[in-house]
C-alpha cells in the first residue's frame, strides 16, 4: 500500500476542513477517496466541493459498511464517536477519532476494549501536541531535572464565541445533542494537555455555570481545584464568555516554573530546591536565587496536519501517533469529574462513580431540547486552534 485510502465521517466544520487539507495534498501518504453526512445540505456541499473520485454515503454506517477504505476519520457529533469508531474497527479499517473520544467514559471504556482487541491502528486527534511549546513543556516536566510539581494554574478563556456559533446546529450546546459546553467542545485539547503534562489529580471540585453568557444549556463557565497525588494542587479556568480571554499556563516545580502564554515558553530556574532551601535557609524572608532560561524549541507546529501525516506513518510504517486513541479517556475523565462535582456539589475522587455520572448525565439529557429555527453554518476552524500553525 502506498497511500492510505481515507473516508470522513461528518463534514461539518472539522470534516470539512480535513477534507480540505487532504485535497490539498497536505498528507502525500493520504488519499480522501469517500465522505459521509446525514444533512443533505452537507452532501451537496460535497457534490459541489469535492472531486467526483470521491463517494458521498447518507450516513457512516454506510461508508464502513463498503469497506472501500482503510482507515476512517470520525468528525460527528460527540456522542457518536465511540460507536463509529467500533464500527470501523469491526470492519477492519483504522480509525481516528476527533475530540472528545466521546461524552463518558464508560462509553469510551468500551471503545478503548474494541481497540485494545484489534490490530489495526486507533488515533485521537490531539492537535494541540504538535505545538513546540506544549512538547517542550512535557520534555521539561519529564525530564525530572526541575523535580516534582507543587502547583498548576491554567486559565484558558480566550475560546470566545458568540450565540450565533451555538444557534449554528440544532444539536449544538445542548445535553442531548453535546452532552455538555465548553469543556467537552473547547476544553479537550486543554484538559488532554494538562494530564500528559502534569499527570491525573486524585481529586476534583468544580463549579460550572450553565448558559451563564449565552442563551445555551450547557456550561459556559468553569472553574476547577485540582489535587494530585503527590501533594501537588491546581486551578483551572475556562469560558467562551471572555473578551479579550486569556490564555496563562503556568507549572510551579519545585526547582523553577513554567510559564506559556501567547504561544511563549518561559523558565525560571532556581538554583536549589524549593524544599531544600526552604528547610536550611537561615533567613526567614529571603527567596531562593535564581535565573531566567533561554529555552529552544524547534518551533513546528503542525497542527492537525501532523497528527494526519502520523496516522497515515503509524498505519503504512509503524512510525509513532501524536496520540494513541486509548489515551482519549484521560482527559474525558476530567471533564466527566468536573461536571459531576459540580452536579452534586462536592469533591470527587478519581476514579469516580461512572454509573453516577451516566444517571446524572441521563437527567439531563430527559429535559434537553434541540434547536429550532437554527441557522446552518459551517465556520472555518483554521484560527480556533490556539495558535498558529506552523
Amino acid at each position: 500500500m502506498d497511500k492510505v485510502k481515507v473516508g470522513i465521517i461528518g463534514i461539518g466544520n472539522m470534516g470539512s476542513g480535513h477534507c480540505n487539507t487532504l485535497l490539498s495534498n497536505q498528507v502525500p501518504e493520504m488519499e480522501l477517496i469517500a465522505v459521509a453526512d446525514l444533512k443533505e445540505s452537507r452532501r451537496n456541499w460535497a457534490k459541489e466541493n469535492l472531486p467526483e473520485s470521491v463517494m458521498i454515503f447518507e450516513n457512516g454506517d454506510v461508508l464502513i459498511e463498503a469497506k472501500v477504505c482503510d482507515a476512517v476519520i470520525v468528525a460527528t457529533p460527540h456522542y457518536d464517536h465511540p460507536r463509529l469508531v467500533m464500527k470501523t474497527l469491526e470492519y477492519g479499517q483504522h480509525a481516528l477519532s476527533e475530540k472528545p473520544a466521546g461524552v463518558y467514559t464508560k462509553q469510551v471504556r468500551q471503545m478503548n476494549e474494541a481497540a485494545a482487541k484489534s490490530n489495526l491502528v486507533f488515533a485521537m486527534m490531539f492537535n494541540q501536541r504538535t505545538n513546540h511549546v506544549y512538547r517542550k513543556m512535557y520534555e521539561l516536566v519529564h525530564g525530572g531535572t526541575l523535580g516534582a510539581i507543587k502547583r498548576v494554574n491554567w486559565i484558558i478563556t480566550d475560546w470566545y464565541r458568540t450565540q450565533a456559533y451555538y444557534n449554528s446546529g440544532e444539536w449544538r450546546a445542548t445535553w442531548e445533542g453535546e452532552g455538555g459546553g465548553v469543556l467537552l467542545n473547547q476544553c479537550p485539547h486543554n484538559l488532554d494537555l494538562l494530564q500528559w503534562i502534569c499527570g491525573m489529580p486524585n481529586k476534583v471540585q468544580a463549579f460550572c455555570h450553565n448558559g451563564k453568557w449565552h442563551d445555551i444549556e450547557v456550561e459556559d463557565d468553569v472553574t476547577a481545584y485540582l489535587e494530585y497525588p503527590g501533594g501537588a494542587t491546581g486551578v483551572f479556568v475556562t469560558t467562551t464568555g471572555d473578551a479579550p480571554g486569556t490564555n496563562r499556563f503556568e507549572i510551579t516545580l519545585e526547582k523553577g516554573k513554567l510559564v506559556c502564554e501567547e504561544d511563549k515558553l518561559t523558565l525560571f530556574e532556581l538554583e536549589t530546591s524549593e524544599r531544600e532551601y526552604c528547610y536550611s535557609a537561615t533567613e526567614g524572608f529571603k527567596k531562593p536565587e535564581g535565573h531566567d532560561v533561554i529555552l529552544e524549541t524547534d518551533g513546528k507546529n503542525p497542527q492537525h496536519v501532523g497528527v494526519l501525516n502520523a496516522f497515515a506513518g503509524k498505519i503504512l510504517h509503524g512510525t509513532p501517533l501524536v496520540a494513541e486513541g486509548t489515551e482519549g479517556i484521560n482527559g474525558l475523565t476530567l471533564s466527566n469529574a468536573m461536571h459531576l462535582s459540580s452536579w452534586i456539589n462536592k469533591p470527587v475522587e478519581l476514579p469516580f462513580d461512572e454509573e453516577l455520572f451516566l444517571t446524572e448525565l441521563n437527567k439531563r439529557r430527559a429535559d434537553s431540547k434541540l434547536k429550532k429555527n437554527v441557522k446552518e453554518t459551517v465556520y472555518n476552524t483554521e484560527s480556533s486552534y490556539g495558535s498558529e500553525k506552523k
